[in-house]
């Protein structure tokens, strides 16, 4: 079975807006805090962490684009939202330029982290684009609960 781009891309966008209402609606100073539990991280790295997951695994494993990618400094990212919005609608159309480029059943354009070289995600662009949606999905649920968090605060 093969999911059509545009249904792909409804549901990926629609994580990616979720996402960016929340950092809207919390601005600068709440969403650049972390909530008060241990190994939680602000919205805005939440966020920056998700385009980096777009970048890497649509940009640079399905895309075959070079990607210098700082995983670890997106956990610490932080500035004003308006430029995380502008670079999450930058993202979401490059998106859409990688979905569409995509050849689901073939290798990845370049070589996956080695945890993920023997799953689903490693071995096609297919997989890798499933990654991303989970991902996506996952982190949209996690900036839910922080920003319930940070409400309260």
């Amino acid at each position: 079975m093969r999911i059509a781009d545009e249904d792909y891309l409804w549901f990926a966008g629609r994580a990616l807006d979720g996402m960016a209402a929340i950092l809207a609606e919390l601005g600068d100073e709440r969403a650049n805090r972390r909530p008060d539990l241990p190994g939680a991280n602000s919205p805005y790295a939440i966020v920056t962490h998700c385009l980096g997951v777009l970048e890497f695994w649509a940009g640079s494993l399905v895309a075959g684009r070079a990607v210098e990618r700082d995983r670890d400094a997106e956990f610490t990212a932080t500035g004003p939202v308006a430029e995380l919005l502008d670079r999450a609608a930058a993202a979401k159309e490059r998106l859409r330029a990688d979905v569409a480029a995509a050849e689901p059943a073939a290798p990845l354009r370049a070589r996956p982290p080695a945890k993920y070289a023997d799953t689903p995600a490693g071995r096609s662009q297919g997989g890798a684009l499933q990654h991303v949606y989970e991902e996506l999905a996952q982190h949209h649920g996690q900036l839910e609960l922080t920003r319930d968090v940070l409400r309260h605060v």
